[in-house]
Protein backbone atom coordinates (compact mmCIF):
# COMPACT_ATOMS: atom_id res chain seq x y z
CA UNK A 1 0.00 0.00 0.00
CA UNK A 2 1.62 3.31 -0.64
CA UNK A 3 0.63 6.74 0.47
CA UNK A 4 1.89 9.54 -1.41
CA UNK A 5 2.02 13.12 -0.84
CA UNK A 6 3.72 14.66 -3.70
CA UNK A 7 1.29 17.77 -4.64
CA UNK A 8 0.91 18.80 -8.36
CA UNK A 9 -1.07 21.90 -9.41
CA UNK A 10 -3.00 23.08 -12.49
CA UNK A 11 -6.50 21.43 -12.34
CA UNK A 12 -9.60 23.08 -12.43
CA UNK A 13 -13.41 21.65 -12.32
CA UNK A 14 -15.92 23.53 -13.85
CA UNK A 15 -19.35 21.85 -13.27
CA UNK A 16 -22.82 23.43 -13.03
CA UNK A 17 -24.29 23.80 -9.22
CA UNK A 18 -27.87 24.65 -10.27
CA UNK A 19 -30.54 23.78 -12.40
CA UNK A 20 -33.92 24.61 -13.42
CA UNK A 21 -35.13 20.91 -12.71
CA UNK A 22 -33.18 21.01 -9.09
CA UNK A 23 -35.49 19.75 -6.34
CA UNK A 24 -37.01 22.28 -3.93
CA UNK A 25 -35.19 20.03 -1.06
CA UNK A 26 -31.98 20.53 -2.98
CA UNK A 27 -32.56 24.41 -3.74
CA UNK A 28 -30.34 26.08 -1.04
CA UNK A 29 -28.05 22.83 -0.42
CA UNK A 30 -26.84 22.50 -4.26
CA UNK A 31 -26.01 26.26 -4.28
CA UNK A 32 -23.89 25.55 -0.96
CA UNK A 33 -21.80 22.45 -2.34
CA UNK A 34 -21.65 23.27 -5.81
CA UNK A 35 -21.36 27.24 -6.04
CA UNK A 36 -17.54 27.49 -5.98
CA UNK A 37 -17.60 30.99 -5.16
CA UNK A 38 -20.54 29.62 -1.77
CA UNK A 39 -19.80 27.81 1.07
CA UNK A 40 -17.53 25.27 -0.48
CA UNK A 41 -15.26 27.22 -1.99
CA UNK A 42 -12.64 26.05 -0.14
CA UNK A 43 -13.08 22.34 -1.39
CA UNK A 44 -13.66 23.32 -4.76
CA UNK A 45 -10.17 25.28 -4.76
CA UNK A 46 -8.63 22.00 -2.80
CA UNK A 47 -9.08 19.75 -6.14
CA UNK A 48 -6.71 21.95 -7.56
CA UNK A 49 -4.32 19.91 -5.25
CA UNK A 50 -5.88 16.85 -4.54
CA UNK A 51 -6.83 15.45 -8.32
CA UNK A 52 -3.62 15.53 -9.48
CA UNK A 53 -2.09 14.21 -5.90
CA UNK A 54 -4.28 11.25 -7.22
CA UNK A 55 -3.41 11.24 -10.39
CA UNK A 56 0.07 11.41 -10.41
CA UNK A 57 0.65 9.12 -7.43
CA UNK A 58 -1.44 6.18 -9.18
CA UNK A 59 1.11 6.92 -12.55
CA UNK A 60 3.98 6.76 -10.27
CA UNK A 61 2.95 3.77 -8.65
CA UNK A 62 2.19 1.96 -11.52
CA UNK A 63 -1.45 1.21 -11.77
CA UNK A 64 -2.04 3.77 -14.73
CA UNK A 65 -1.53 1.97 -18.17
CA UNK A 66 0.87 3.72 -20.45
CA UNK A 67 -2.08 4.16 -22.96
CA UNK A 68 -4.20 6.22 -20.34
CA UNK A 69 -1.48 8.28 -18.81
CA UNK A 70 -1.41 11.20 -21.22
CA UNK A 71 -5.26 10.74 -22.50
CA UNK A 72 -8.13 12.86 -20.82
CA UNK A 73 -9.66 10.18 -18.73
CA UNK A 74 -6.01 8.39 -17.50
CA UNK A 75 -8.02 6.86 -14.41
CA UNK A 76 -9.94 5.02 -16.47
CA UNK A 77 -10.77 1.15 -15.19
CA UNK A 78 -9.48 2.01 -11.36
CA UNK A 79 -11.41 2.12 -9.02
CA UNK A 80 -11.78 4.62 -6.33
CA UNK A 81 -12.96 4.79 -3.09
CA UNK A 82 -13.85 8.48 -1.68
CA UNK A 83 -13.95 8.50 2.31
CA UNK A 84 -16.12 11.32 3.62
CA UNK A 85 -17.39 12.31 0.22
CA UNK A 86 -20.04 14.90 1.17
CA UNK A 87 -21.99 16.51 -1.68
CA UNK A 88 -19.28 14.84 -4.46
CA UNK A 89 -16.88 17.46 -5.29
CA UNK A 90 -14.01 15.32 -5.23
CA UNK A 91 -16.07 12.31 -6.44
CA UNK A 92 -17.45 13.81 -9.85
CA UNK A 93 -13.90 15.30 -10.38
CA UNK A 94 -12.65 11.86 -10.31
CA UNK A 95 -14.61 10.18 -12.38
CA UNK A 96 -14.14 12.70 -15.15
CA UNK A 97 -10.51 11.31 -15.57
CA UNK A 98 -12.61 8.11 -15.86
CA UNK A 99 -12.70 6.48 -12.53
CA UNK A 100 -15.02 3.93 -11.45
CA UNK A 101 -15.74 6.13 -8.47
CA UNK A 102 -17.75 5.07 -5.10
CA UNK A 103 -18.61 7.64 -2.66
CA UNK A 104 -19.72 7.45 0.89
CA UNK A 105 -20.81 9.08 3.66
CA UNK A 106 -22.49 9.25 7.23
CA UNK A 107 -25.20 12.48 5.86
CA UNK A 108 -28.21 10.89 4.08
CA UNK A 109 -29.21 14.51 3.09
CA UNK A 110 -25.21 14.98 0.77
CA UNK A 111 -25.41 11.54 -0.27
CA UNK A 112 -28.84 12.33 -2.23
CA UNK A 113 -27.41 15.42 -2.97
CA UNK A 114 -24.39 14.11 -4.96
CA UNK A 115 -26.52 11.20 -6.77
CA UNK A 116 -28.34 14.09 -8.07
CA UNK A 117 -25.78 16.24 -9.22
CA UNK A 118 -23.96 13.29 -10.74
CA UNK A 119 -27.21 12.51 -12.62
CA UNK A 120 -27.94 16.56 -13.80
CA UNK A 121 -24.18 16.25 -14.89
CA UNK A 122 -24.65 12.47 -16.76
CA UNK A 123 -22.01 10.81 -14.54
CA UNK A 124 -22.24 7.22 -13.00
CA UNK A 125 -20.89 6.85 -9.32
CA UNK A 126 -21.69 4.55 -6.69
CA UNK A 127 -22.79 7.02 -3.40
CA UNK A 128 -23.61 4.66 -0.11
CA UNK A 129 -24.78 5.51 3.29
CA UNK A 130 -22.32 4.22 4.98
CA UNK A 131 -19.27 4.79 7.55
CA UNK A 132 -15.59 3.08 6.14
CA UNK A 133 -15.32 0.73 9.02
CA UNK A 134 -18.77 -0.47 7.54
CA UNK A 135 -18.12 -0.22 4.04
CA UNK A 136 -14.98 -1.56 4.25
CA UNK A 137 -16.89 -5.23 5.55
CA UNK A 138 -18.35 -5.48 2.56
CA UNK A 139 -15.51 -4.56 -0.40
CA UNK A 140 -12.41 -6.32 1.15
CA UNK A 141 -9.64 -5.56 -1.50
CA UNK A 142 -11.82 -3.79 -3.76
CA UNK A 143 -10.19 -0.59 -4.93
CA UNK A 144 -7.11 0.26 -6.37
CA UNK A 145 -7.19 3.66 -4.36
CA UNK A 146 -9.18 5.33 -1.35
CA UNK A 147 -9.02 9.08 -1.11
CA UNK A 148 -9.58 10.41 2.79
CA UNK A 149 -9.65 13.77 2.33
CA UNK A 150 -11.66 16.64 3.76
CA UNK A 151 -14.24 15.49 5.70
CA UNK A 152 -17.86 17.46 6.18
CA UNK A 153 -19.60 17.97 9.15
CA UNK A 154 -21.53 20.69 11.68
CA UNK A 155 -19.92 23.05 13.61
CA UNK A 156 -20.96 22.56 17.25
CA UNK A 157 -22.92 25.85 18.59
CA UNK A 158 -23.13 27.05 15.34
CA UNK A 159 -26.29 27.05 12.69
CA UNK A 160 -23.43 26.51 10.07
CA UNK A 161 -24.11 22.77 8.10
CA UNK A 162 -21.43 22.68 5.52
CA UNK A 163 -17.94 23.07 6.88
CA UNK A 164 -14.53 21.26 5.96
CA UNK A 165 -11.84 19.88 7.95
CA UNK A 166 -9.30 17.68 7.86
CA UNK A 167 -10.81 14.11 7.93
CA UNK A 168 -7.79 13.06 10.90
CA UNK A 169 -8.60 15.98 13.46
CA UNK A 170 -11.89 14.78 13.57
CA UNK A 171 -11.71 10.64 13.73
CA UNK A 172 -11.57 9.45 17.38
CA UNK A 173 -10.30 5.99 16.24
CA UNK A 174 -7.54 6.85 13.78
CA UNK A 175 -5.98 3.33 14.16
CA UNK A 176 -9.39 1.81 13.33
CA UNK A 177 -9.63 4.06 10.48
CA UNK A 178 -6.75 3.72 8.95
CA UNK A 179 -6.97 -0.11 8.95
CA UNK A 180 -10.52 -0.06 7.74
CA UNK A 181 -8.76 2.06 5.01
CA UNK A 182 -6.69 -0.65 4.34
CA UNK A 183 -8.64 -3.57 4.52
CA UNK A 184 -10.68 -1.94 1.00
CA UNK A 185 -7.39 -1.52 -0.67
CA UNK A 186 -6.63 -4.48 -3.29
CA UNK A 187 -3.12 -5.87 -2.28
CA UNK A 188 -1.15 -3.43 -4.30
CA UNK A 189 -3.77 -0.38 -3.48
CA UNK A 190 -2.93 3.17 -2.61
CA UNK A 191 -4.13 5.41 -0.02
CA UNK A 192 -4.08 9.18 0.13
CA UNK A 193 -4.73 11.16 3.01
CA UNK A 194 -4.74 14.97 3.23
CA UNK A 195 -4.67 16.73 6.70
CA UNK A 196 -3.30 19.59 8.43
CA UNK A 197 0.12 18.84 10.37
CA UNK A 198 -0.14 19.92 14.28
CA UNK A 199 2.82 22.87 13.77
CA UNK A 200 2.93 26.80 14.55
CA UNK A 201 2.27 26.86 9.93
CA UNK A 202 -1.24 25.70 10.76
CA UNK A 203 -2.30 27.65 13.34
CA UNK A 204 -1.27 31.20 11.76
CA UNK A 205 -2.27 29.91 8.41
CA UNK A 206 -5.11 27.78 8.49
CA UNK A 207 -6.64 29.20 11.49
CA UNK A 208 -6.02 32.75 12.47
CA UNK A 209 -5.25 33.61 8.74
CA UNK A 210 -8.11 31.41 7.02
CA UNK A 211 -10.46 31.65 9.49
CA UNK A 212 -10.30 34.98 11.09
CA UNK A 213 -8.89 36.82 8.94
CA UNK A 214 -9.85 36.30 5.40
CA UNK A 215 -13.48 34.19 6.51
CA UNK A 216 -12.62 31.54 4.40
CA UNK A 217 -13.49 29.16 6.78
CA UNK A 218 -16.20 29.07 9.37
CA UNK A 219 -14.11 30.26 12.78
CA UNK A 220 -14.15 27.27 15.27
CA UNK A 221 -13.27 24.60 12.03
CA UNK A 222 -9.63 23.55 12.91
CA UNK A 223 -8.59 23.40 16.37
CA UNK A 224 -5.38 23.01 16.79
CA UNK A 225 -4.83 20.65 19.66
CA UNK A 226 -6.93 18.17 17.30
CA UNK A 227 -4.07 18.38 14.58
CA UNK A 228 -2.02 15.15 14.50
CA UNK A 229 1.61 15.62 14.05
CA UNK A 230 3.49 14.49 10.71
CA UNK A 231 5.07 11.95 12.78
CA UNK A 232 2.23 10.54 14.43
CA UNK A 233 0.48 9.86 11.31
CA UNK A 234 3.50 8.11 9.63
CA UNK A 235 3.66 5.57 12.33
CA UNK A 236 0.43 5.00 12.41
CA UNK A 237 0.47 3.89 8.50
CA UNK A 238 3.86 2.05 9.40
CA UNK A 239 2.21 0.42 11.92
CA UNK A 240 -0.23 -0.30 8.88
CA UNK A 241 2.37 -1.82 6.83
CA UNK A 242 2.19 0.93 4.52
CA UNK A 243 4.63 1.71 1.97
CA UNK A 244 5.66 5.84 2.83
CA UNK A 245 6.38 7.98 -0.08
Amino acid sequence: MQFFRRIPLNFQQKRTFSSRTTPAQFGELIDDWWNPHGPAKGLHAMNNLRVPLVRNGLIKQGAVSKENINSFTPLRGLFILDVGCGGGILSEALALLGAKVTGIDMDPKVIELAKFHAQQNNLSIDYRLSSIEEHAMKNVEKFDAVVASEVIGEIPGTEKKLYYSDFLEHVKDKVQFIDACEKSLKPSGSIFLTTLSKTIFTEMIAIHLFENVFNFLPKGTHQIEDCIEPEQLQKLLENSNSVLY
